[in-house]
């Protein structure tokens, strides 16, 4: 990924807020794939004539197929800060997700114990007393339905591996393009979840920040829907 391709939405001296392209990996990982986390390190060397190794902070995760909002920490004062923010639950992420299927239930919340399978890295839902267990929550709410797709509103609760995509599919609604949980559901293409919304105080002045950013409006399915950002 050349750093002339990198959208920033914010930043300054603690911390980058960008947008994730869809199918590039958020860190390095043992693909050794490109990623947009060493394209930022190499943005603020090129930017600032920074010698030696560059610091930033990986404060939260996408998965390769999600595009959307994210930020990293550019000192380790801010990373810190804002892993406790994270923790403490002062992050409010909202995605939007086509599903394949249509909900009885237009709007809930979504409650279940989630544990990932390492060897195959498969995540699944589970009972509460299996080893590795780990609760997952999310609001959802249904903003249209275009024939058997929906278009929903998804704000997480919790940061699971695959913890959208999985909680989706067990009721019968995957993510459009998701051949890896969506079973006789799935409908190829690229991956309809992207998390439009990241909100988060700012880890030195303390001031709530709100970033959003519209998925890939022309391309399938997003282009059935009429989209309105709801930050």
């Amino acid at each position: 990924m050349d750093t002339q391709e990198l959208i920033i939405l914010y930043e300054d001296n603690h911390i980058i807020v960008v947008l994730k392209p869809q199918n590039i990996a958020c860190c390095p990982d043992e693909s050794g794939d490109d990623n947009l986390f060493d394209c930022i390190k190499r943005y603020i060397k090129e930017k600032y004539s920074k010698p030696g190794n560059v610091f930033l902070g990986l404060v939260h995760r996408l998965d390769r197929p999600t595009g959307g909002v994210m930020v990293y920490a550019k000192t380790s004062k801010a990373a810190a800060r804002l892993s406790e923010q994270l923790k403490g639950g002062g992050f409010e992420k909202k995605y939007l997700a086509v599903l394949c299927g249509t909900l009885q239930k237009k709007s809930g919340t979504l409650e279940n114990y989630l544990r990932k399978n390492s060897v195959n890295n498969m995540v699944y839902v589970c009972t509460q007393t299996e080893e590795g267990a780990k609760f997952a929550s999310l609001d959802y709410n249904v903003l249209q339905e275009v024939g058997t797709l929906s278009l929903a509103d998804i704000k997480l609760h919790t940061g699971r591996t695959h913890q959208i995509r999985v909680q989706m599919a067990a009721m019968n609604a995957p993510v459009y393009g998701d051949m890896r949980y969506g079973g006789e559901h799935a409908v190829k293409g690229r991956l309809a979840l992207w998390a439009y919304s990241l909100s988060f105080p700012h880890p030195v002045t303390g001031e709530r920040l709100r970033y959003i950013a519209e998925p890939p409006l022309e391309e399938k399915p997003w282009k059935f829907f009429d989209v309105h950002l709801n930050a």
